[in-house]
């Protein structure tokens, strides 16, 4: 994989998964934007191991529930690196809380569907205007948007089912102008967002019933779409890959 002198944003790119698609294409000649809204402190690293591998990033803080701040990423990485944005990986997102049906409200709901779906949207809005033919796109989904998720996650789940669809219509609609839709499903990764809402006994249960046994890593998700993004890939649009051992399947 070759992506010299190609800008990629990288929504979310400052930890865990984010952090690891960063450093990855990265690795391989891009310009990376890594946004991050809640932690300096995590963008600064990603930034400082990206530069010390001898790449080139820059950290723009922005919310990606709001459009205006989607529009000023997208300004920021062009400014920085060029007119063209090559590459663009809508990782933000997040569960936020765990809540059953009758423990949800409207607001909750929506700011959900906001983080993980509505993002995802905007930022293809933003971001379509400025991508050249050969340009790819690969949006993260999960393995909940297929199975319907844990207990107490049906918004994430479905806001992340709605990832999955809306990656197969912009796949149609944006492959005549060649540009490449695609999304991951991780199923158990191991990175804070686990640390968070799984407990121990579920994740183990979890990674015991995984036929590899364990549970993935960041750094195997950020392979898998950095080759979706390459040319070695280009005959692939509107695909939803499993990432999860073997777990569940499609």
């Amino acid at each position: 994989m070759d992506f010299s002198g190609k800008t990629a944003i990288v929504t979310g790119g400052a930890r865990d998964i984010g952090r690891a698609i960063s450093l990855k294409l990265a690795s391989h000649g891009a310009n990376v934007v890594v946004n991050f809204f809640n932690k300096s402190s995590d963008a600064d690293e990603t930034i400082r191991l990206i530069e010390a591998a001898g790449g080139k990033a820059i950290a723009v803080k922005a919310d990606m529930t709001k459009w205006e701040d989607c529009q000023q990423l997208v300004a920021a990485a062009r400014k920085a690196f060029g007119e063209e944005i090559h590459y663009l990986v809508n990782n933000a997102g997040g569960l936020v809380a765990r809540k059953k049906l009758m423990e949800m409200d409207l607001e909750f709901w929506d700011t959900v569907m906001d983080l993980n779906l509505k993002s995802t949207f905007m930022m293809h809005k933003a971001t379509v205007p400025y991508m050249p033919q050969g340009s790819a796109i690969v949006n993260l989904a999960s393995q909940a948007g297929r199975d319907g998720g844990g207990g107490g996650s049906a918004a994430y789940s479905t806001s992340k089912g709605g990832v999955m669809t809306f990656t197969r219509a912009m796949s149609k609609e944006l492959g005549p102008d060649g540009i490449r839709v695609n999304a991951v499903c991780p199923g158990m990764i191991d990175t804070t967002f686990h640390d968070t809402f799984t407990t121990d006994a579920v994740r183990t249960m979890v990674a015991g019933n995984v036929p590899l046994r364990r549970e993935g890593a960041a750094s195997e998700v950020a392979g898998a779409v950095a080759s979706l993004l390459s040319e070695d890939t280009s005959y692939i649009n509107g695909a939803n890959v499993d990432i999860n051992g073997g777990l569940a399947f499609s």
